[in-house]
């Protein structure tokens, strides 16, 4: 799965799952360009950390919830070539709690950071994919998009419609030779999930059949996977990477 020139866009690409996104198309030759909303410091990391490699991570800060962001984004992306070949959309946040006790402003931002960057992204990505008649799409959702999650009904909606989102969309670029898949993500060693409780993440990986946390590297094969070419005739699917939790 050599990318070698290609354009990839990853979207919360300098932390958690997004950075190893980044990291493994640039060591696969890729030119990427990672967004990230307002963390300059894991953004420089991310750059450091791609140094050497046969590609490069051009690191772009951009409110992708926004259209503006996201023209900023793929339009930058795009500039020196006209086109983009894959676009990863793994921007997100949790702000948990229980719905009856849940402040509409935790709702509010989670629907938005996670669910308007699709609408956005994909919007114009697509139209940076069009002309050429190809191009890959990867949104990575979660579990609980799946299952549903007690304390979580504003980040299950979200990943749970990042789903049903990307199979409408696959339905629609098809014919345009354009693929989107998704890849749900289990339970994955990253910032966000480093303040769950132990006793909650023991019950998790009680009964996963690999028992033991994901690590995002995991998460960045499957999605070189769906981006390439071996890939070439899935679209509209869901793949589940959670060691065996569901």
């Amino acid at each position: 799965m050599q990318y070698n020139d290609k354009i990839i866009v990853v979207t919360g690409g300098t932390r958690g799952i997004g950075r190893s996104v980044s990291l493994a198309f640039a060591a696969a030759g890729a030119q990427v360009f990672a967004a990230y909303l307002s963390n300059h410091s894991s953004a420089e990391v991310t750059v450091a950390l791609a140094e050497g490699m046969d590609g490069t991570v051009t690191v772009v800060q951009a409110d992708v919830s926004s259209s503006a962001g996201a023209q900023l984004l793929i339009n930058q992306a795009s500039h020196a070539s006209g086109h983009i070949d894959v676009l990863v959309n793994n921007a997100g946040i949790i702000r948990d709690g229980w719905l009856a006790m849940m402040a509409e402003d935790d709702w509010d931002d989670v629907i938005r950071t996670n669910l308007y960057p699709l609408f956005h992204c994909c919007k114009w990505g697509v139209r940076k994919m069009m002309s050429r008649r190809c191009g890959a799409i990867v949104n990575i959702s979660s579990i609980s998009g799946v299952t549903g999650t007690a304390g979580q009904s504003n980040y299950a909606a979200s990943k749970g419609a990042a789903i049903s989102f990307t199979k409408s969309l696959a339905r629609e670029v098809g014919a345009m030779g354009i693929r989107a898949n998704t890849v749900v993500a289990g339970l994955i060693d990253t910032d966000m999930t480093a303040g769950l409780k132990q006793d909650i993440v023991a019950g998790i990986l009680k009964g996963a059949a690999l028992g033991r946390i994901g690590r995002p590297d995991e998460i960045a094969d499957a999605v070189l996977f769906l981006a390439s070419q071996n890939a070439s005739y899935i679209t509209g699917q869901t793949l589940v990477v959670d060691g065996g939790i569901l």
